[in-house]
């Protein structure tokens, strides 16, 4: 964007002296045919009417054809131009004057106006380019109003502008290639620091890197400091609340503990209702303290990288286990180098949790894929062949602790734990139909570069 402006910058420099330096060759020439038609007009003054007004002394209106020409009209009544003399130069040529001459002299009687044209010369491709002077005055033992016309071939005053023009346009792109490189290498070295402090945050934030490390130049080693204070109070503010959350679970373990103890000798609806309540309240606690140790591995280990497909492999091998009565066939598909950008323990609880509620509600069939989408996201997609789930009841499913088969067996917090997880990694679960008649759960998930 600086470069344009400043190759603009330039070309309008560059028209801007040309047609400086043209004006100034014209006002030269322009001196000149003034300096000429004063003496034409002295000549003119003493002539008597009738009488042959004489050749003033100019060595080029002397010769024919010189470039340098004057010529002398009297307006007629009917606007009709008369000569009343030229110079030898013109022989009898006369100057191509534009039609409304007259009129535009009269509104300016006694001043000089001037105007290009062609001169006499015959050479039809290149015609001789005059600068003319016209001044149209009265003058004594004249009744008419009498126009006095100089012209000088403007040929090298074209040229100078051409050559002044090309001259100014090699300089000043030459000054704006030296320019554009100044800026490219100040952007590309002066402010690499600026870039190099921009890759260390990108680690920081995609899990590459704790904090900031390398020392930066006076002016931005404030900036990387706040970014690492920054990052400090985050870490500190969710350290604090990780930590509450894990106390508070931690306290509540042993008074549940006790009341399973105790209502577990006892007989009867309210023991029996005691001991269901606190198997909810223990599956609660579990479920916080393992979202607590999720968030902090979110947070603190994003770097480590874990192997999806060795993970399928495991998870496929004991969950076929698990359900071996059901004959279940897990099919999974993963790239060798698709990797998940965070801990293997966490991986195992998401997938394991996916795969196990799929192959529990499945015929016979669980298929699982996973690949890289791009934008360090990867998918996994976990399908089965059961009877499905409307759509009405699929965000149902993923509250915290809601089962809407009590007949199977678990404590309903399996796609919330996932849910959570995913949450906490910055990813998503969504739920829809699979096209082998069952659920199909889309997971989207940070995955590590290769």
């Amino acid at each position: 964007m600086a470069s344009t402006w400043i190759l603009l910058a330039l070309v309008i420099a560059a028209l801007a002296l040309t047609h400086a330096f043209q004006e100034s060759a014209l006002r030269r020439l322009g001196n000149m045919l003034n300096e000429t038609i004063d003496e034409i007009v002295v000549a003119a003054s003493r002539t008597p009417p009738g009488e042959r007004v004489e050749q003033i002394q100019d060595a080029r209106t002397l010769r024919l054809l010189s470039g340098k020409y004057w010529q002398i009209l009297e307006v007629q009544p009917d606007g009709r131009l008369t000569p009343l003399a030229r110079s030898t130069s013109l022989w009898n040529y006369d100057l191509n004057l534009p039609a409304d001459l007259p009129q535009r002299l009269e509104r300016v009687l006694g001043d000089v106006i001037t105007f290009n044209t062609d001169g006499p010369k015959d050479e039809p491709k290149k015609p001789e380019p005059l600068r003319v002077a016209a001044s149209m005055k009265t003058i004594p033992r004249h009744d008419r109003p009498i126009i006095f016309l100089a012209a000088l071939d403007r040929s090298e005053v074209d040229a100078d502008t051409r050559q002044f023009a090309t001259l100014t346009w090699i300089a000043l792109l030459v000054m704006g290639a030296g320019l554009v490189s100044a800026v490219f290498i100040q952007v590309r070295f002066g402010l690499r620091p600026l870039f190099d402090l921009r890759n260390e945050i990108a680690a920081v934030r995609k899990g590459r890197a704790a904090r900031i490390v390398h020392d930066y130049p006076l002016e931005i080693q404030p900036l990387a400091e706040q970014v690492n204070r920054l990052l400090d109070h985050n870490q500190e503010v969710v350290d604090r609340q990780r930590t509450h959350v894990g106390n508070l679970a931690h306290a509540l373990k042993t008074p549940i503990s006790v009341m399973l103890a105790e209502a577990g000798t006892q007989e009867g609806a309210l023991p029996e209702l005691v001991r269901r309540q606190t198997k909810v309240m223990q599956g609660q606690v579990d479920h916080h303290l393992r979202r607590a140790r999720a968030a902090a591995r979110a947070a603190h280990g994003l770097g480590e990288k874990t192997p999806v497909p060795e993970v399928l492999d495991e998870l496929a091998v004991m969950i076929e286990q698990v359900f071996r009565a059901k004959d279940v066939e897990i099919d999974w598909r993963a790239p060798d180098e698709l990797a998940f950008l965070g801990e293997r323990q966490d991986l195992q609880e998401i997938l394991g949790n996916l795969i196990e509620n799929a192959a529990k509600f499945s015929r016979r069939r669980v298929r699982v894929s996973a690949g890289a989408s791009g934008l360090g996201q990867m998918v996994v997609v976990v399908e089965d062949d059961g009877p499905g789930l409307p759509a009405d009841q699929r965000d149902e499913v993923i509250k915290r602790g809601s089962r809407l088969d009590e007949s199977a067996p678990g404590s309903g917090l399996g796609l919330s734990i996932v849910d959570d997880l995913t949450r906490a990694y910055g990813g998503r679960l969504t739920l829809s139909d699979s096209d082998m008649g069952g659920l199909k759960a889309v997971l989207e998930l940070p995955a590590a570069e290769t």
